[in-house]
């Protein structure tokens, strides 16, 4: 059986390294905001070519606190993609503003430059992108929106940790940037796990009081804050995986090359751009037929994901949508298989996948 993920051999690589710093963590007897959140957080902004980052609990809270520390006016209106995970949409709810969805691109299942601006409103204060699967949006035009139309720039980098656009990674364009270190991710923890990046002084401060109750000075608090401080073992953990994440990521490209000069033209695959370096969190193919594809290649030792089954606006939680019609997302969540792709998996893997996938009869 060819797994879809294996978190275990995913991380075995680096155990030597783990038990190392989970002793230093534990003899220091210091276990929140210490020396390893400030290491990592340095090391990951530099890593991402951005000035400041604050580590905390997970992304959803990187990207709900991003939202918190623009202080936008009340029911601000927020352009997001259609197709999103459910989670870059609570973010924005959770400030009590109003989600704007916009179609993406069918070839790249990122916002569509050329939707967005019949989205934008009087309301409209900013637009949160989101870099799915790991490969960026197109930056460029979307910068030029925002810039004409005066709105924030927010990022949802959970899924592009070493992903970048025109030479300069995702998380670098933003007013402020959110990510995951869930445990799946390129750069996953052993937990939860999240950040945001920014260049704004006034911005990173605001964060690193948020995640803390509000508070800078111990027992004073300025503002109503939350408790989202990442954990310092995790940091020390994460600080681990950040040397061998360019590693991983060209691994993944590697699998993914095999896959896209592989795979039948029966199959959609990933859209290719020398601009887009697409750090392939996940690699999706569609088809009409997914389930009984998805059925097919389980029973033929494969397993797969979906990411993600029903579009966000047909979500029970937002039943305020549910009588949207957002047709684009709608097919790409009908229609979307994720293959195997991980730091574990071999070259041998990904040609086996390859043929078991190719003999599906369409």
């Amino acid at each position: 059986m060819i797994e879809y993920e294996n978190l275990k051999k995913a991380n075995q690589p680096y155990f030597s390294e783990f038990n190392r710093v989970f002793n230093q963590v534990l003899e220091s007897g210091w276990f929140i905001l210490g020396q390893n959140v400030v290491d990592f957080e340095n090391e990951f902004a530099q890593y991402n070519g951005v000035k400041y980052c604050a580590g905390l609990a997970s992304g959803l809270d990187a990207l709900t606190l991003s939202l918190k520390i623009l202080d936008l006016p009340d029911r601000s209106e927020i352009i997001v993609p259609s197709n999103t995970y459910i989670a870059t949409i609570l973010s924005i709810l959770n400030n009590g503003h109003i989600p704007v969805l916009s179609e993406p691109d069918i070839r790249t299942y990122n916002l569509d430059p050329e939707k967005i601006e019949s989205a934008i409103t009087g309301r409209t204060r900013a637009i949160m992108v989101v870099h799915l699967y790991g490969k960026p949006c197109d930056m460029d035009p979307i910068i030029d929106i925002c810039k004409r139309h005066n709105l924030f720039l927010i990022e949802d980098c959970a899924q592009s940790h070493g992903a970048t656009y025109k030479g300069k990674k995702t998380g670098s364009f933003g007013d402020l940037a959110a990510f995951s270190f869930y445990p799946t991710k390129n750069l996953g923890c052993l937990g939860d796990g999240g950040a945001i990046l920014t260049d704004n002084p006034d911005f990173v401060k605001r964060a690193k009081m948020l995640r803390n109750y509000g508070s800078e000075k111990k027992y004073f608090n300025e503002y109503q804050g939350v408790n989202s401080r990442l954990d310092e073992l995790q940091a020390a953990f994460l600080r681990v995986k950040l040397k061998h994440l360019d590693e991983t990521v060209a691994h993944k490209n590697k699998l993914a090359e095999i896959y896209l000069k592989g795979i039948s033209q029966k199959f959609v695959v990933p859209d290719i751009n020398p601009d887009f370096y697409n750090s392939y969190h996940i690699f999706n193919i569609r088809h009409e037929r997914r389930e009984m594809l998805k059925d097919f290649l389980l029973t033929n030792g494969v397993k797969t994901e979906i990411h993600y089954p029903l579009a966000p606006h047909k979500q029970h939680a937002l039943t305020g949508m549910n009588s949207m019609s957002f047709p684009i997302s709608e097919e790409i969540h009908r229609t979307t298989l994720s293959l195997p792709i991980s730091s574990f998996h071999s070259v041998d893997d990904i040609l086996e996948v390859t043929r078991i996938l190719n003999s599906f009869e369409s």
